[in-house]
């Protein structure tokens, strides 16, 4: 049974998801997020922050961004309605900027002089580099070189911004390498340094940080599809990885109990093999980077290797708020399969005219899938969380398209 909990009230106080979440870092790291938490609890609800940040959605990031029916797609599936919530309308090309921008403004607030950040697809790297560049504060962008091969355009954006891109080549050089990396380099200046975690995901508070600046995500959805179709979704899904788009269309639609919430996991090579990055759905609870939470890991609690197409939704943990809805099924956990995302790929680009992200990807060719199991009078939400332009090229190479 989904069990109606009062999910406003989430964390509690030390940072908790029921038991996920907290903050397991060293305790001169603890004083540090907690002067974060601190400084966004006193600015949060202030009007001038949230004018300066609703401000800038409007005019600077062209929210709100629509949703979009899909009515091609929904008829070579030949059932369910699949509409499109269009995070990749974004200035940026994601939903990636609505944090961003926050945690920027919140580093300016705190008088930090350099925002750090980790990044997989770029997409992250991509809006904090924007963010601060708009700001005017220094930044730095953690990544695998795996990515930054696999990336390249989202890299030479980052550099063109003004950011400074460090190549992280340890273990697999791809996300938990990233992250790894640049909480070392927080750890030399805590007190100057700011790290703009990149998903809802790390110590207390940044996976409700992360949720709160994406929650708008949601709220227009909600209201949006009230006005286009005067009802709710009976389906809201989304790609996740450390989970920051999904949890920004979830919050709106948790106390909605016949809302079905439906995250996607990367199968990658298939969940029989070890080149996938499905933690909900083949994970176990652990910690990792300063927080519980399913982890892939072997039997010494060590992160496993993990492995996407998508370089953003490779990390081995997720963030906890997921793993309580998963254990509450309030909200339900599946996969999909490196070629099942590269099909949509390019079934969205030639129905639609939608070049998606690989991570979106995954998210649409599950609704597609679960579309052609339902009735035409049934209504799938999906938020396409980014564009594509990142993974032309690699696709392109991948397909042998000339």
């Amino acid at each position: 049974m989904k069990e109606k909990l009062d999910h406003k009230n989430l964390p509690d106080k030390d940072g908790f998801f029921g038991e996920y979440g907290g903050q397991l870092i060293p305790e001169h790291l603890i004083k540090v997020m907690n002067e974060i938490n601190d400084a966004y609890v006193e600015i949060k609800d202030s009007n001038k922050f949230q004018d300066e940040l609703n401000y800038l959605y409007k005019y600077y990031v062209g929210r709100p961004s629509p949703i979009y029916h899909a009515r091609r797609l929904s008829e070579a599936y030949g059932g369910a309605q699949i509409y499109l919530k269009r995070e990749d309308l974004n200035h940026t090309g994601a939903h990636k900027i609505n944090h961003c921008l926050g945690e920027a403004l919140l580093a300016k607030f705190m008088k930090k002089k350099k925002v750090i950040a980790e990044t997989g697809a770029g997409q992250h790297g991509v809006a904090l580099a924007t963010a601060c560049a708009l700001l005017g504060l220094e930044c730095e962008i953690h990544m695998g070189e795996v990515d930054i091969k696999k990336e390249h355009p989202n890299v030479v954006k980052m550099k063109i911004l003004g950011a400074r891109v460090l190549p992280v080549s340890r273990g697999t050089a791809t996300l938990k390498d990233a992250v790894d990396s640049a909480f070392e380099e927080l750890l030399k200046d805590p007190q100057n340094f700011f790290y703009a975690i990149g998903s809802v995901v790390g110590p207390h508070p940044f996976p409700m940080m992360v949720r709160d600046f994406q929650s708008i995500v949601g709220r227009e959805a909600r209201a949006q599809f009230l006005e286009m179709t005067g009802k709710l979704p009976d389906y809201a899904i989304a790609c996740i990885g450390g989970g920051s788009n999904a949890m920004g269309l979830f919050t709106a639609f948790l106390h909605d109990l016949d809302v079905k919430l439906i995250g996607v996991e990367p199968a990658g090579l298939g969940l029989h093999t070890n080149d996938h990055a499905a933690t909900l759905t083949k994970g176990s609870k652990g910690s990792i980077h300063g927080f519980k939470c399913y982890v892939l890991q072997d039997e010494k609690g060590e992160p496993l290797p993990v492995y996407s197409i998508a370089s953003g939704l490779d990390y081995p943990g997720v963030g906890p708020q997921h793993c309580l809805l998963k254990d509450i099924k309030r909200a339900e956990y599946v996969s999909c399969t490196d070629d099942e995302c590269l099909d949509m790929f390019m079934q969205l680009s030639r129905l639609e005219g939608i070049i998606p992200a690989l991570e979106s990807s995954h998210a649409v060719a599950y609704a597609a899938k679960l579309a052609g199991t339902l009735g035409k009078d049934v209504n799938i939400l999906v938020n396409l969380s980014g564009r594509g332009d990142k993974d032309a090229d690699f696709v392109a190479k991948k397909l042998k398209i000339h």
